[in-house]
């Protein structure tokens, strides 16, 4: 008998080892294995990101399967922004946690169940705008944009700007504060500010919109195709100066300025079900 209890309990130790091997291997099937947590620094982030690294580990970005984002939009652009321009970095899935102020673009903050999270999350898939701009010096400097490219004055004077499209020009002179071009994805932050039409995530479409336009007063923008190229002209700029932005990076003192979707780069964003960029800007549309 006891040596019949002695084998029983080896066939069961034996068959927990398997059963261990078999989640084990299940488990190395996951789409996320690796994960690097990045922080924007605030206090709550980075409270977060000691215990999403006590519980999952935290990886290199450059060696992750997925990069999760601690903070707000902000971090969430610069992330973005990374992805796009390191080349160890690009085509890696980023998901946000929202541990700022503003979160449009992140998932809800939960420390648990994060790897069924990641393998459920949905993906948007974004190109950015590409602006190239002229400088008063003759200097061209290029910078990518997630979001909006914006022209804004620099003084008290409206700035004035020709605008063409595909080499073909389409207003001789606005007066205005400013005036930008969004992503769908972009669509609801600046430009939805500024009045300018909420676009689906799937349009293949920009938005171009006037800021506190003063002439022609009643011109509210236009909806371009996202092959054409928009070049805007400053004028008088030496009295009225005029700043060129691409999310975070601004351009000081501008001649000229050429924007256009760049379709050969884009980044991926990962939502919960339910809650993807898509159906964020579609219930954007009616939270009025």
């Amino acid at each position: 008998m006891a040596g019949l209890a002695t084998e029983a309990g080896k066939l069961t130790r034996d068959a927990g080892e398997m059963n261990q091997a078999i989640q084990h291997g299940r488990a190395r099937t996951h789409r996320f294995e690796k994960i690097a947590f990045l922080s924007s620094g605030a206090a709550e982030a980075d409270k977060a990101l000691a215990g999403l690294s006590l519980r999952y580990g935290n990886v290199d970005a450059r060696e992750a399967d997925v990069i999760v984002a601690l903070g707000g939009d902000g971090l969430m652009l610069q992330t973005l922004h990374k992805s796009l321009n390191e080349q160890e970095l690009k085509g890696k899935p980023i998901y946000g946690m929202n541990c700022g102020s503003v979160g449009f673009l992140m998932n809800e903050f939960q420390e648990s169940g994060l790897t069924a999270r990641l393998e459920a999350a949905e993906p948007s898939n974004i190109h950015p705008l590409i602006m190239r701009a002229k400088g008063l010096d003759g200097i061209v400097r290029t910078e990518r944009s997630i979001n909006e490219v914006y022209l804004f004055r620099q003084t008290y004077q409206a700035a004035k700007l020709r605008i063409s499209v595909d080499g073909r020009e389409r207003m001789a002179e606005l007066i205005a504060d400013g005036v930008l071009i969004a992503t769908p994805a972009g669509s609801t932050a600046y430009n939805l500010s500024a009045n300018g039409p909420i676009l689906p995530l799937n349009a293949t479409l920009m938005a171009l919109t006037p800021i506190s336009a003063f002439r022609p007063r009643r011109w509210r923008g236009a909806l371009l195709p996202d092959t054409a190229k928009v070049r805007f002209e400053v004028l008088e700029p030496d009295k009225r100066p005029v700043s060129a932005v691409a999310d975070h990076f601004e351009i000081r003192d501008v001649a000229d300025v050429e924007v256009e979707m760049d379709h050969d780069s884009g980044v991926v964003i990962l939502h919960d079900p339910g809650h993807s960029l898509e159906e964020r800007i579609l219930r954007e549309q009616f939270g009025y």
